[in-house]
C-alpha cells in the first residue's frame, strides 16, 4: 500500500502589531493561510496610540472572522523615549480609509507581554515564531521579564529596519527609530533574528495589477483591503513619493509561510543609539563573511509574484465570514476583560 506524504504541521506564530494598513494585511495573511497557526495577536503603540491600534486590530478580526485567537494590548509607550506616531502615513485613526466595524471581540485580560511569555512557555521549544511588525517594545519587555523565552523561540521574523534604506530619517526605519532601545535588546539576544527591512519591503508594491486581482475576489475582506490600499496609495505618494505603496508587514508573515518568497543574507546587525543623524539605524556589517555564530539575517530580494499570490490566496480562503465560517476555523473567543 502506498503511503501518503505527511503534511507539515502549521507554523505557530505570535503576531505583534500596530494596525496600520499593512499590519491589517499581515493579519489577514496570517489568518487566511493554512500553513500558519496564529496563536495570539498582541498590540503595541506605534502607527498610532495603543488604544487606536488595538481597536483597529479588533476591527480587522471582525472583518476577517478571526475567532479562537486571544488579542491583548501591550505597551502604550516606548521604553525610554516619547511616543511618536505616523498620521502622515496611516491617518488619525491609524487605519484611515475603510469603514471600521465595532468589534464584539473582548480583549484578553493579560498584558501583551505576559501573553507572549505564557504562550511561548506553553509550547515546545523551537516551535513558536515571533512576528513583530511594529516597534519592538513588547518583545523587549517580554525577554527582559522572562529571559528563558530566548532559548524557546524558534526565531524572530520582524518587519523593521533597512540595511541601506531609511524612511523616518535618512538611515532609520520607523519601527526601529520609535524605540531603538527595545530594538537593541531584541537584536542582541542570541535567538535567530530575520530582519525583513525596507530594502525588501520596498519591492512589495501594490501595483494596479495587484489591486485589480484583489478587487476581483469580490468579498467584504477583499473590499476592505482595496479601501486600505486606496488610502495608502495617496499617503505614500504625498509623503514619500511612491507611485504605488509598499506593503511592508505581510512580507514578514510571508517569510514564515515560505522562506523561498525572498532571499536572505546572514550578516551581523546592531542598532545605533547615540548618533544625532543616525539614531535607530540598523547597522549591518557586510565587510567580511558573517561569523559562524552570527544569529541575524537580512532580507534582500522578494519574489513579487509569489508574495502577492500568498496574499490573494489568503483573502480568497477567508471568504465571506458573515456567510458562515469554514469548518477549519477555531471556535469562538472565550477570554474576557481588558488590558492596560
Amino acid at each position: 500500500m502506498e503511503t501518503q506524504p505527511l503534511t507539515p504541521a502549521p507554523k505557530k506564530i505570535i503576531l505583534d502589531c500596530d494596525p496600520g494598513h499593512d499590519d491589517a494585511v499581515a493579519l489577514l495573511l496570517a489568518h487566511g493561510n493554512p500553513d500558519i497557526e496564529l496563536l495570539a495577536v498582541t498590540t503595541v503603540v506605534g502607527n498610532q496610540t495603543l488604544e487606536k491600534v488595538t481597536r483597529n486590530a479588533l476591527s480587522v478580526a471582525t472583518i476577517a472572522g478571526i475567532t479562537g485567537v486571544p488579542f491583548a494590548a501591550g505597551c502604550d509607550r516606548p521604553l525610554v523615549r516619547t511616543i511618536e506616531t505616523a498620521p502622515s502615513i496611516h491617518g488619525e485613526t491609524g487605519m484611515d480609509g475603510p469603514d471600521q466595524p465595532e468589534s464584539t471581540i473582548v480583549l484578553d485580560p493579560r498584558h501583551a507581554v505576559d501573553l507572549i511569555i505564557e504562550t511561548v512557555m506553553a509550547h515546545e521549544p523551537g516551535t513558536v515564531t515571533l512576528v513583530p511588525t511594529a516597534g519592538l517594545t513588547n518583545i523587549a519587555m517580554a525577554v527582559r521579564k522572562e529571559p528563558r523565552i530566548v532559548e524557546r523561540v524558534k526565531e524572530v521574523v520582524l518587519m523593521g529596519g533597512g540595511y541601506h534604506v531609511g524612511n523616518w530619517s535618512a538611515v532609520a526605519e520607523f519601527n526601529i527609530i520609535i524605540d531603538p532601545e527595545a530594538a537593541h535588546i531584541v537584536f542582541n539576544e542570541k535567538w535567530p533574528v530575520v530582519m525583513v527591512g525596507l530594502d525588501l519591503t520596498h519591492q512589495a508594491l501594490a501595483t494596479p495589477e495587484i489591486v485589480d486581482r484583489i478587487a476581483a475576489i469580490g468579498t467584504k475582506p477583499a473590499k476592505f483591503v482595496i479601501e486600505l490600499m486606496e488610502f495608502f496609495t495617496k499617503t505614500y505618494k504625498d509623503a514619500q513619493g511612491f507611485e504605488y505603496p509598499p506593503v511592508h508587514d505581510p512580507c514578514a508573515v510571508a517569510y514564515v509561510i515560505d522562506a523561498t518568497v525572498m532571499t536572505t543574507r546572514k550578516v551581523p546587525v546592531d542598532i545605533e543609539l547615540q548618533g544625532k543623524l543616525t539614531l535607530g539605524m540598523t547597522v549591518a556589517d557586510f565587510r567580511t563573511p558573517a561569523p559562524d555564530d552570527c544569529h541575524t539575517s537580512v532580507a534582500v530580494d522578494l519574489d513579487h509574484k509569489k508574495f502577492w499570490d500568498l496574499v490573494t490566496d489568503a483573502i480568497v480562503r477567508i471568504g465571506e465570514p458573515d456567510a458562515g465560517a469554514p469548518a477549519t476555523m477555531a471556535a469562538g473567543l472565550t477570554a474576557a476583560g481588558g488590558a492596560k
